[in-house]
């Protein structure tokens, strides 16, 4: 199975069209957050609106530059899985929308354990494995989880949410995929866990994964980052 990776749109609608060959060829579409520019949340429903054109299966949450409620719309569009718990193809998906506390300059801003609570579905829910791991779970959080290289805003400082790794520790999920920290574009591990942050869609920054079931464990195949011309 192949996955279109994305993140940070921030309303420039004509990157999606740089990218059709890559939503030809995907399965799915696994959006990380940002529809909005920043101090432009006029601009998400746009954006929305034009990346669910790209494709009928969409795996999203929002980003901190998005309204609270702007979860509603994603809803509408049947491709939230914020705060919920998404079964297709053999893989759950489960998501965590917004952006750790900063400045508040942005209109989405939350507490690490506001964070965390989106995947209280998740801890409820027997599905996983008897341990309590999830190899066939696939994680969307806007805010990356800490000490990756997906959330260095320089070699030494980690911005991401502690509450996030531990509960990735934890839970052990396939993949988690990511954004929201633009100079963060990276592929890492914790544990097992495939660690994505494809960077900001707004720049031309995108990433595919595949995954594969081989003898009952699925298994991240491939994972590259790449940018559009």
């Amino acid at each position: 199975m192949k996955f279109l990776v994305i993140s940070d749109l921030h309303g420039n609608i004509p990157m999606l069209d740089k990218l059709d060959g890559e939503f030809k060829s995907a399965d799915a579409v696994l959006f990380a957050g940002d529809f909005a520019e920043f101090n432009h949340p006029e601009t998400g429903t746009p954006s929305l609106e034009a990346l669910c054109k790209k494709h009928e299966t969409i795996f999203s949450v929002i980003g901190n530059c998005d309204e609270p409620d702007f979860l509603e719309e994603i809803e509408k569009k049947d491709i939230s899985v914020e705060d919920t718990l998404v079964y297709h193809d053999g893989l759950y998906f489960a998501g965590s929308g917004g952006g750790s506390e900063f400045k508040g300059t942005t209109p989405n801003e939350r507490t690490d354990e506001e964070l965390l609570s989106d995947f209280n579905i998740v801890e409820n829910t027997k599905e996983g494995g008897g341990d309590g791991r999830w190899n066939n779970l696939i994680l969307i959080m806007h805010n990356p989880p800490k000490d990756t290289k997906c959330d260095a805003v320089s070699p030494t400082v980690h911005v991401g949410s502690p509450l996030l790794r531990r509960f990735i520790e934890e839970k052990a999920p396939l993949a988690v995929v990511t954004g929201h920290i633009h100079e963060a574009v990276a592929i890492d591990t914790i544990g097992g866990t495939v660690v994505i942050n494809p960077g900001p869609l707004a720049d031309g920054c995108y990433a595919v994964m595949e995954v594969e079931k081989d003898g009952g464990v699925w298994k991240v195949t491939r994972a590259g980052l790449k940018k559009a011309d």
